[in-house]
């Protein structure tokens, strides 16, 4: 499945709900193979969070696209996962930390352009 979003359509909205990466850093160079720790925090709307979810998503052209679901589906109150790097070279990575509620509150998302890393040759 490939989700295409506008980083600008994205940023728009109630904002109630915001994301923002901790870790990988911008500018970070990680391996294939390699083990990460994806780390983020983030401001969820006042709702009862039955039925909520996390992911976070990975695009390999700065954010145009992101067309990799890198995560299971998370508990609302994550912020935080174990990753291995796949073998998918691109000096552009963006990850992209989405929350919504089955049928109730909208996929929200929060891409992060601002910490674009790479992703090395194996």
């Amino acid at each position: 499945m490939q989700l295409t979003i506008s980083t600008a359509a994205a940023a728009s909205g109630s904002g109630a709900y915001s994301a923002q990466l901790i870790s990988p850093t911008a500018g970070v160079v990680l391996h294939p193979g390699q083990q990460v720790m994806i780390q983020w925090t983030a401001h969820l709307p006042n709702v009862n969070l039955t039925g909520c979810e996390m992911e976070v998503w990975l695009s390999l052209d700065g954010g145009r696209t992101f067309t990799t679901c890198i995560t299971p589906i998370l508990d609302p109150q994550a912020r935080s996962f174990n990753w291995t790097v796949p073998n998918l070279p691109t000096n552009a990575a963006v990850l992209d930390i989405h929350f919504g509620c089955e049928g109730w509150y909208p996929e929200s998302y929060a891409p992060q352009p601002a910490s674009t890393f790479v992703i090395a040759k194996s």
